[in-house]
């Protein structure tokens, strides 16, 4: 009351008595003064300046006129609970047209001071501005100590304009003002009239939702989550001073938690935006002038808002046993499989060497034994009798009991004969000698251009060259995945700070109606989910390795079958294999930090190492001789990594770069093909014109004669349709996900090599034995149902983050789990088939001459 007391309803020259009587420190104080400088410097200059106080009510229309001779206060005060937070919240509307100066509002609080002009002007891109005559601003309201009190507030209203404004005043209260948990509550909000309400944790409940829904797509809107503080920004221009923010058309969500809001509550702002470009809508036109003022049309939104709690601490236990317990499992079966099957052979040896009619000296004879009767042999010495389909011992091929005249019409050769060439293939341990002698090149003319080539022919080379060829793919890719992962941690830990710094939420498109934080990580079960990855990745690391040891002891003991029998055995590519899975698992990890179009490569570089390896171990399966060393892989790898960068960079949109590389597909694609369908016995320099005139010429033209190749032609033809198909179609559509684009071309590729190969192995009078084909069949269902949930498209880079928002969706497993999630389960357990697939699909060959297996 002292305030009130010291005016009066009408005076002149008045600034002495307000100047005294305003004794309370604060910001208000100061503006105030500065208010109260204004005034009394229009009087020291002869100006007369009317002030008029008013005491005003709640929800009372107030219709009034301002000029630069009359300021007007309306004093209103209400009843402040502790318990009990009621909104208040101002709207005015200018009535006149054309003004001169703009009216000023000042709203002084207690602790809080709030000012506008109307009308008000927004600005939008490109120094757009907006005016708006209509303006509703919800006052912030102090925490109050005491149980109640009666807190008093004041508008002022004051212009520069020489002519008189008429203008509407409203105070009212805001009834709804606290948001209540599971309860939808629905208001309009405009770029001018932003809405804003309170929310406070209830007991028990750690983790909030908030939700914040739409039918309009447009006017684009702001979501954001700020403390319990004055002022509370809530207009286009710094909305994203504090807090956390989000853009959003149709749907909006942030997880809260209680351990950022030491008063256990905070507020729900609501801004509509000036412009729609921030939401992918369309970008009004220039104006025409610098200062033109622009009709922003209606653009009110109606918007419903929910918070609701989140998942507790058991969920996440839940999640993260589930996760686990999945793999653990798939560890479980294979060791009981691996058990199995070792019983099985170990039967099948048993029933083969003791016979009801053999002898007990025909029997030691077998085993091994000598005429003492000691030492026998080590069971890791006999290979399987029967066609032996299990995962972890089909390497383990016969001994010397295979070998005897019993060998089932296979074995034609002598051991002498064999352990001779052995001894001979070991005369260079070093492949590039081979390669350095006249005879030895003009011998793999003869051999690599026969019309039908065996394994054989291309498994001429020493193995333990050739194994220390294929090792360099593991070492070189653990090498690269050092180097890579490295920086990319640091990055992605960079993204993450960010975000939780400036609350920015559209840095990442995650799927926020189903992201659950973590520590400093926002979406933790996208992370979570990428173990299956990691962890089947080191089990087929752990299946090669056993693989790997069977092997070499058949080796080391000279074994028939491993020395001339089956498909030659490197599993260099397999390990590299297993390292690039595990990798991907990690920097999936790293991509779901902060998922957004910029580190989407992380996702994707090594699935492009996947596909590579695949059908390089698909080629070396039968060509173990000819295929690409590890460096020259690499560089290819590395090329197309190259080009999903400069695609994601520069490719939106950009019909040179398309052109570029549509070009670059096609030449790659035919040279590809002449050095699959010549088995590299061809030379690329300047006589390559004159000899392709040649074989078109006396080929097409002088006769027209089939292909010597016809399978190979066969497969090169079906491959470059493909990719002339592809290339065309990235050339016409030229679609925004260029990473998305480059790796399907490499799975088309891979789809087809394997599809080629199994029509082939059939056509050979091969089989695919049980195992294999139950992996086939198994993997193949997996692949469908994990490609039904990657499509599902919960969030897309290739929009805006309030456009991506749109595709959100609830978890749909254990309320912990999305669609995502399961993609990532589903597709680390296909890839693991995958590579089994690989693994198993020529064991019916292991007892069969290598110059009986046809090359394809």
């Amino acid at each position: 009351m002292l305030f009130r007391s010291c005016w009066k309803s009408r005076h002149k020259n008045s600034c002495g008595p307000a100047a005294d009587c305003w004794i309370r420190p604060g910001p208000a104080a100061l503006l105030w003064i500065c208010v109260t400088h204004f005034v009394c410097g229009g009087a020291a200059l002869g100006v007369t300046k009317n002030v008029v106080q008013k005491d005003a009510e709640f929800d009372v229309t107030y219709n009034d006129t301002v000029t630069s001779d009359n300021q007007t206060i309306y004093a209103f005060n209400q009843t402040v609970s502790r318990n009990k937070t009621e909104g208040v919240r101002v709207s005015v509307d200018v009535l006149s047209e054309g003004l001169e100066s703009p009216i000023l509002f000042v709203v002084r609080q207690k602790q809080a001071v709030l000012s506008f002009q109307v009308p008000l002007i927004l600005r939008g891109l490109y120094q757009r501005k907006y005016p708006y005559d209509h303006v509703g601003r919800t006052l912030c309201q102090p925490p109050s100590r005491a149980a109640s009190e009666t807190q008093y507030f004041y508008v002022d209203v004051s212009t520069l304009s020489s002519q008189g404004t008429n203008y509407q005043l409203r105070v009212s209260r805001v009834e709804s003002f606290t948001l209540l948990t599971d309860k939808k509550f629905s208001f309009t909000a405009s770029p001018s009239q932003p809405q804003y309400f309170k929310y406070v944790f209830r007991d028990g409940v750690d983790t909030v939702i908030v939700k914040v829904n739409s039918d309009m797509t447009f006017p684009c809107s702001v979501m954001s989550v700020q403390d319990i503080q004055c002022p509370v920004y809530d207009l286009d221009n710094n909305v994203a001073f504090i807090g956390m923010y989000q853009t959003m058309t149709k749907k909006g969500a942030i997880t809260v938690q209680r351990k950022d809001f030491p008063s256990n509550s905070f507020y729900v702002v609501v801004v509509v935006k000036t412009e729609d470009e921030a939401c992918g809508g369309p970008l009004r036109f220039y104006p025409l002038r610098p200062d033109e003022l622009m009709d922003a049309g209606n653009r009110s939104k109606r918007i419903d808002v929910v918070v609701t709690p989140a998942i507790d601490s058991k969920v996440y236990v839940m999640g993260m046993l589930f996760c686990l317990g999945i793999f653990f499992s798939i560890y479980l079966l294979t060791f009981i499989g691996a058990c199995l099957e070792k019983k099985r052979m170990k039967e099948t040896r048993e029933d083969y060497l003791n016979p009801a009619d053999m002898s007990p000296a025909e029997t030691a004879s077998l085993l091994g034994k000598n005429e003492d009767g000691k030492t026998p042999v080590s069971p890791y010495e006999y290979g399987s009798i029967a066609d032996n389909g299990s995962t972890l011992s089909s390497e383990a091929i016969t001994d010397s009991a295979t070998s005897t005249d019993n060998n089932y019409g296979y074995m034609e050769r002598s051991l002498d004969s064999v352990g001779r060439s052995r001894r001979e293939s070991l005369s260079s341990v070093e492949e590039d000698d081979y390669d350095t002698l006249d005879d030895i090149n003009s011998d793999k003319n003869i051999v690599r251009t026969k019309k039908f080539l065996y394994v054989s022919d291309l498994s001429r080379k020493d193995k333990r060259v050739l194994s220390k060829k294929y090792q360099i793919y593991f070492w070189n890719i653990a090498t690269i995945a050092v180097f890579y992962a490295l920086p990319v941690i640091q990055l992605v830990i960079t993204y993450q700070t960010v975000v939780n710094v400036t609350g920015n939420q559209d840095i990442c498109y995650y799927n926020f109606l189903c992201a659950h934080p973590l520590g400093a990580l926002s979406a933790f079960n996208n992370i979570l989910s990428n173990v299956g990855y990691v962890m089947l990745g080191l089990l087929f690391l752990l299946i090669v390795l056993k693989r790997d040891i069977v092997h070499n002891r058949a080796l080391d003991r000279n074994d028939h079958n491993a020395l001339e029998c089956g498909i030659p055995k490197h599993f260099g590519l397999f390990y590299a294999m297993g390292t690039a899975l595990m990798m991907e698992g990690l920097l999936s990890a790293c991509y779901h930090v902060c998922p957004n179009y910029t580190n989407f490569q992380f996702d994707t570089s090594f699935m492009y190492m996947i596909a590579g390896l695949c059908m390089l171990k698909l080629y070396q399966k039968r060509h173990p001789d000819i295929n690409a060393s590890a460096y020259t892989a690499y560089a290819c790898l590395a090329a197309v990594i190259f080009f999903s960068v400069l695609g994601v960079v520069f490719g939106r949109g950009n019909t040179v770069f398309w052109i570029v590389f549509s070009v670059i597909h096609i030449l790659a694609t035919l040279l590809l093909s002449t050095q699959l369908y010549y088995m590299g016995r061809w030379r690329l320099d300047s006589g390559i014109m004159r000899r392709m005139v040649h074989v078109i010429y006396t080929d097409f033209i002088r006769q027209c004669s089939t292909p010597m190749y016809i399978d190979r032609m066969v497969l090169l033809v079906m491959g470059n349709i493909v990719n002339w198909s592809l290339a065309a179609y990235g050339l016409l559509e030229r679609p925004n996900d260029f990473a998305s684009y480059l790796l399907a071309i490499a799975i088309c590729n891979l789809l087809l090599y394997f599809a080629f190969y199994i029509i082939m192995k059939l056509r050979s009078g091969e089989r695919i034995q049980c195992l294999a084909l139950v992996l086939i069949l198994f993997t193949a269902v997996v692949w469908g149902f994990a490609l039904f949930f990657f499509f599902q498209g919960l969030s897309t880079w290739q929009k805006t983050p309030a456009e991506s928002r749109e595709h959100n969706r609830d978890c749909i497993l254990l309320s912990f789990f999305d669609d995502h999630d399961i993609w990532h389960f589903l597709s680390s357990i296909a890839m693991f088939g995958s590579f089994l697939i690989l693994l198993t699909m020529d064991d019916d060959v292991d007892h069969v001459p290598r110059d009986k297996i046809f090359v394809f």
